[in-house]
């Protein structure tokens, strides 16, 4: 987040993209609807009708993967009713007549026709936000697992540079992650292309410096991520992997490509809580710890580093990851993996990834509020980022285009299927899946299907549909409903005996290698058998 969760309540316009807040960011939801009901607006933009749309002042139903146009057609309207702040413009940004000429392509009828929505709600949306002197925008994975998801990222930057709404308080572009620490893992250098810090592996002085302190030598070619590791396993150029806290044959695309990727390679390891699907294909499973059985520190969505505290021992021979890590690179001869503790490793942090320099155990201890970048141990951290100056100088307006979806509907394939979570369920369900109580509210998949498409299909709430796509097939029970329109249909994620990533897209958002999980074309069977 370029902000802080605590500005949300004083802001006056909110506009939340493809995030179902209440499902899987409550804390953040709670504020967004204190911030309404101290009057600021709440403008929603989601393929499916969900709890925070009943708050909202506008909902704009939109198409799955038509996120730009409707961007693009907004940013039209605020140049031609000058909704715009021409001196945020000329004095902080670069690029503007560029991105001008090219949103002229989107008049509101356009953009009506690619996203479904009206064109009066367009305008409506774009003058709401243009005139609130506050406004955040806030997205989730609706927005990024799309193969244009960097596109649509950057589409919401231009929004908010056009309207002057970085910088400052109550503004900003957020993104919610995913988990829990995937910002903490990100800013560690959890990233193919880039070293602790973000510092690119194509740097010669980072490569030089880390190097020296690791004792080795770094290449400067950028790895695979998670998507070209498993087609590269399943090719056979990638012998081993070692999968830490993940579960790809439930959270990865078109998982029975996955499990042929992962029974292909000569060596799996799966380090995790619980004995997973992935883990049930390791060679060997190394037990880890909970968060509760641990020391280190997470830093969340809006770059607050939070300290952890071990509360409980762990069970049997359980150990924390980094001992884990620590204990096979001294046993494979690596030098520096002496470490005695997890504030050791919070020192290198500090010592080798200036936006960390001055975190540190005994500041989180004391009681003290981080978020970095925190350049020293005198720096109090850095709440709002941009406030005079972007990293690069000045902010570049980037020209994106709307780009349809790689597989879209077809006569074979005619419906439009995206996922997602429920809010008793957390990501692949491997630990809410064993809470009883979680699991009696959702028991296992389902379908969400208009109700005009289940007349089509002459299927009843509650029967038994089948799922194919390009990929693979899935059965589960249809729950009709209007939370999707005709043509569209949702399953959630979290349920490995109907897995919803069985059917979805492999094909890679070209900057981020990010898969489509958000859109992909399927059919819809009636199943003829017993229910589920």
């Amino acid at each position: 987040m370029t902000n802080s969760i605590d500005e949300i309540e004083d802001t006056d316009c909110i506009l939340v993209v493809g995030s179902n807040t209440t499902s899987q960011h409550p804390l953040i939801a709670a504020k967004i609807m204190r911030a309404k009901q101290k009057g600021a607006k709440l403008l929603v933009v989601d393929p499916r009708t969900i709890p925070l749309t009943e708050y909202c002042d506008l909902f704009l139903k939109i198409k799955p993967g038509s996120n730009i146009a409707l961007i693009n057609g907004m940013i039209n309207v605020l140049i031609q009713e000058g909704l715009i702040d021409e001196n945020f413009i000329g004095v902080r940004t670069e690029g503007f007549e560029e991105l001008k000429e090219r949103v002229q392509s989107y008049p509101l009828q356009r953009v009506s026709e690619i996203t479904g929505i009206s064109s009066e709600l367009v305008a409506e949306a774009a003058r709401i936000y243009g005139k609130a002197e506050k406004a955040m925008i806030f997205y989730a994975m609706g927005v990024t697992q799309h193969t244009t998801g960097t596109d649509q990222v950057k589409a919401m930057a231009n929004l908010a540079m056009v309207t002057g709404n970085i910088g400052r308080p109550g503004t900003g572009v957020n993104p919610l992650r995913g988990q829990n620490n995937v910002q903490g893992a990100c800013d560690m250098g959890a990233l193919p292309n880039v070293l602790p810090g973000y510092k690119a592996v194509s740097s010669a002085d980072d490569r030089t410096r880390f190097g020296a302190k690791w004792g080795v030598t770094l290449s400067e070619a950028p790895g695979l991520t998670v998507v070209e590791m498993t087609n590269a396993a399943a090719m056979g150029d990638l012998k081993g992997m070692f999968i830490v806290g993940e579960n790809p044959m439930v959270c990865d695309p078109d998982i029975n490509h996955v499990r042929e990727a992962l029974q292909a390679l000569e060596f799996l390891v799966v380090q995790d809580i619980f004995l997973t699907e992935t883990g049930r294909l390791a060679h060997i499973v190394l037990p880890a710890c909970s968060f509760a059985e641990k020391d280190g520190t997470f830093t969340n969505t809006d770059r607050r580093i939070q300290r952890v505290r071990k509360a409980v021992a762990p069970p049997g021979e359980a150990k924390p990851d980094w001992e884990i890590i620590a204990g096979i690179a001294r046993r494979m001869g690596a030098m520096g993996f002496d470490y005695g503790s997890s504030r050791e490793i919070m020192g290198e942090i500090a010592a080798m990834t200036p936006s960390y320099a001055g975190v540190s155990y005994e500041r989180l201890d004391a009681g003290e509020v981080i978020q970095w970048p925190c350049t020293g141990p005198d720096h109090p951290g850095t709440p709002i980022l941009h406030k005079d100056s972007f990293t690069r100088g000045k902010g570049k307006f980037f020209v994106v285009d709307y780009t349809p979806a790689v597989e879209l509907p077809d006569k074979e394939y005619p419906y439009i299927l995206t996922t997602g979570r429920l809010p008793f369920h957390f990501h692949g369900g491997t630990m809410t899946r064993r809470i009883e109580r979680l699991d009696r509210e959702v028991h296992t998949g389902f379908v969400e299907l208009h109700p005009g498409d289940a007349n089509h299909l002459n299927v009843r709430d509650g029967e038994t549909v089948r799922l194919i796509s390009r990929r693979g097939e899935i059965c589960v029970p249809a729950k009709v409903s209007t939370v999707t329109e005709p043509g569209v249909i949702f399953v959630p994620m979290h349920f490995a005996e109907c897995a919803a990533n069985v059917l979805t897209d492999t094909h890679l958002d070209e900057d981020a290698k990010i898969p489509p999980l958000k859109v992909c074309a399927v059919r819809v069977e009636k199943h003829i058998g017993a229910n589920l």
